[in-house]
């Protein structure tokens, strides 16, 4: 499917996963919105994306806040005048066993991965439903498949992220709107960095994917034909044989 003209929102847009789609989106014709709290990084992503003749506008957005959230998708609406895909990709990561876990890193998590998330998506879908037709994408991860010690809060809300979707698929496939969840694998990015070196031995051989392969898989999803809806995928390094 064309995704020329469309108009997209994602959070997390400032690195990662979150740059990597929105350039891949910006070469595909997709109108962006950039939502991220470094507002440096994201005006230089939208430098570049213009400069490749593509539109974009930056939301500098705490996803912990409701209020900003909502402000994030009403200027999207305002300058675009309507919102076809939303790609829920803001997340972070904090680490520890839970007998020595610091109850503000736990509501951090919580606040961004899944709050946030649905905040974001409540407000997306009080355009979509209207239009009857939308697109949105949750960022989960295969530690919201199996988890392992050390990253159980994190799993959480990643294990939420997944439930979540499949209930939003049942309540929005008759309104037209089409629910992906993506759920990597390791992944080069400064996310990495977080992860408990106990965590990261499991993958020390592990040739780890890089942002522009999940790209790839997110813009697959999205072209699909509008009568196909790609609900779950799972991207894995070729030689990351655990969870």
């Amino acid at each position: 499917m064309d995704l020329k003209g469309r108009v997209a929102l994602i959070t997390g847009a400032s690195s990662g996963i979150g740059r990597a789609t929105a350039l891949a989106l910006g070469e595909a014709g997709v109108r962006l919105a950039l939502a991220a709290r470094r507002r440096d990084r994201l005006a230089t992503l939208a430098d570049q994306i213009r400069a490749g003749g593509g539109e974009a506008l930056i939301l500098p957005t705490d996803m912990r806040d409701e209020e900003t959230v909502r402000q994030m998708v009403a200027a999207t609406h305002e300058q675009f005048g309507r919102l076809d895909i939303l790609i829920n990709n803001a997340g972070l990561g904090w680490f520890g066993v839970i007998a020595e876990g610091k109850t503000a890193e736990w509501r951090e998590m919580l606040e961004t991965n899944l709050l946030g998330l649905l905040w974001a998506t409540r407000e997306a879908l009080r355009l979509m439903i209207p239009q009857r037709s939308g697109h949105i994408v949750n960022i989960s991860s295969i530690a919201g498949r199996r988890t392992l010690a050390g990253m159980g809060v994190y799993s959480a809300t990643k294990f939420g992220v997944i439930a979540v979707s499949e209930a939003l698929r049942q309540e929005v496939y008759a309104h037209r709107i089409r629910v992906t969840v993506i759920e990597p694998g390791i992944v080069e990015t400064e996310f990495i960095n977080r992860i408990p070196p106990q965590a990261m031995e499991r993958f020390r051989d592990v040739t780890p994917l890089q942002a522009e392969d999940v790209a790839r898989t997110i813009l697959w999803a999205l072209r699909q034909p509008l009568h196909v809806d790609v609900f779950e995928v799972v991207v894995r390094p070729t030689n990351q044989g655990g969870p």
